[in-house]
């Protein structure tokens, strides 16, 4: 039997969990909201069921009284990223520990690919950690290195500068250091 070839533009054919034939413009990246500290288990429970998961993580050092233990935490505790075509969302749902998706107007919120490349790349090429959510402040852009073109919001804080990268949908946010010459004030930026 001959391979199936995509249409020219369609992108790569992927086989999904239930046997289907997709192409890679069907997939489409989602938020699960997950059991509280069920994130690991969710992302392996879809990951046993063929389904692309990502579960940011970050380390940690946990002290006791008698020893010190370093730890990876979810980076977006209670949340699972997951790349399926939507027709495959039964198979994410009755995965045990996942409530629900991240939902706009009763059906699941898609994420930009370029959303999850960005984080995906900024979690690869700097240490982040969690970072209160934060709608208001100035917008920028990187101008150097791996994480460049990327945008988000800009402090200042013990003499250091961090980029926060804010996940709308589920109002999250991340850090990363950066050098201020690393850093273009976006023209629309205001202050709030």
């Amino acid at each position: 039997m001959a391979e199936p070839f995509p249409k020219p533009g369609l992108g790569k054919m992927t086989e999904t969990a239930d046997g289907c034939l997709v192409t890679s413009s069907d997939l489409r990246w989602y938020v699960v909201y997950t059991c509280a500290r069920h994130e690991r288990t969710v992302s392996e429970g879809l990951e046993r069921r063929s389904v692309e998961s990502y579960l940011p993580t970050y380390g940690e050092l946990h002290r006791w009284s008698d020893r010190r233990v370093r730890v990876e935490l979810p980076l977006f505790p209670g949340y699972v990223f997951v790349r399926i075509p939507l027709r495959e969302k039964s198979l994410v749902l009755s995965t045990p520990g996942v409530v629900r998706f991240v939902s706009l107007g009763g059906h699941p919120y898609p994420l930009l690919d370029e959303e999850m490349h960005a984080l995906k790349n900024a979690l690869q090429c700097r240490p982040a950690r969690p970072f209160p959510y934060l709608s208001e402040g100035k917008r920028v852009r990187v101008k150097n290195g791996p994480l460049k073109g990327l945008e988000g919001v800009i402090l200042r804080r013990k003499g250091l500068y961090r980029m926060v990268l804010s996940i709308d949908c589920i109002a999250k946010s991340v850090a990363v250091d950066l050098e201020a010459a690393d850093l273009d004030l976006l023209p629309s930026s205001t202050s709030k």
